[in-house]
C-alpha cells in the first residue's frame, strides 16, 4: 500500500486523471467497436461480408494466382507499419538514454509543460507501450494473412467441390474468418497509433491529453460507423 502511494505522488492527480481517460477510451472504444463488428455495424464487418463473398468466388476458379496476389498486396500494409514501428521504438529508446537534453528541448516548445526527467520518461516510456503493443499486432497480422493464403493453395480445384459434393460455403467461412481476423488484427495497430498522437499531447499537458484521447475517439467512430466509405459497402 505505501508502495502504491509513493507512485501516486509520482505524478499530479491532473496527470492520473488523464492517463485515466486515455487508457479509459482506448480500452472502452476497442469494447464498442468489438461489439458493433459483431453486430454487423461497422466498416470492418462490412468488408468481412466481401471477404466471404471473395472466398466463394476463389472456389470457382481454376487457377487462384489472382488471389495470391490479392493477400499478398493485402499483407503489405502490415508488414510496412511492423518495419517502421521498429524505427519508432529505437528511436524512443535512444531517447531515453539522452532525457536530460530532450526535456530541455521539450522546454523551448511553446505551451509544452515544464517536468522533471521522471516525468518526462514517463511519457516517453507510455509511448513505448504503445508501439510495442502496436507491433505485435502488425505482425501478428502479418502471419495470419500467411494462414489465408496458405487456405486458398490448399483449397481444392474448382471441379472437386461438384464431382465429390464439396461446401463451398464452408470454405468461404473459415477462409473469410482468417483473412478477416488478419484485417480486425491490423486494424488493432492502427488504432494504437491514432492513440499514439494523443499520448504525444501529453508533453504539452494534462487537459491536452485527455482533450486529444476524446478527438482520436471521436475520429475514429466516425471513421468506423459513420463514414461514406461505410454507407458505400453496405448500400
Amino acid at each position: 500500500m505505501e508502495t502504491a502511494f509513493k507512485l501516486m505522488r509520482l505524478l499530479p492527480w491532473t496527470d492520473w486523471a488523464a492517463m485515466a481517460v486515455f487508457f479509459g477510451g482506448w480500452i472502452g472504444y476497442a469494447r464498442f467497436a468489438r461489439e458493433q463488428h459483431g453486430a454487423g455495424r461497422s466498416v470492418l464487418a462490412a468488408t468481412n461480408r466481401i471477404r466471404r463473398q471473395w472466398m466463394v468466388q476463389t472456389t470457382y476458379r481454376e487457377v487462384r494466382v489472382f488471389d495470391g496476389v490479392v493477400i499478398q498486396n493485402l499483407s503489405t500494409s502490415p508488414s510496412f507499419f511492423a518495419s517502421t514501428t521498429i524505427l519508432i521504438i529505437g528511436g524512443l529508446l535512444a531517447l531515453l538514454g539522452t532525457n536530460d537534453k530532450a526535456t530541455e528541448l521539450v522546454r523551448d516548445i511553446p505551451f509544452a509543460a515544464r517536468t522533471t526527467a521522471l516525468v518526462f520518461d514517463m511519457k516517453v516510456i507510455l509511448l513505448l507501450g504503445i508501439y510495442v503493443y502496436a507491433f505485435f499486432r502488425f505482425t501478428w497480422s502479418l502471419r495470419q494473412y500467411t494462414f489465408g493464403a496458405l487456405l486458398i493453395a490448399a483449397a481444392p480445384e474448382a471441379d472437386r467441390f461438384v464431382a465429390e459434393n464439396l461446401s463451398r460455403d464452408a470454405f468461404a467461412d473459415k477462409a473469410g474468418l482468417v483473412v478477416g481476423l488478419a484485417a480486425e488484427t491490423f486494424n488493432d495497430g492502427l488504432r494504437a497509433y491514432y492513440f499514439s498522437f494523443a499520448a504525444v499531447a501529453w508533453f504539452f499537458s494534462p487537459l491536452a491529453f485527455a482533450l486529444a484521447t476524446l478527438g482520436v475517439v471521436y475520429v475514429l467512430y466516425q471513421r468506423e460507423f459513420r463514414s461514406e466509405v461505410l454507407d458505400a459497402l453496405t448500400s
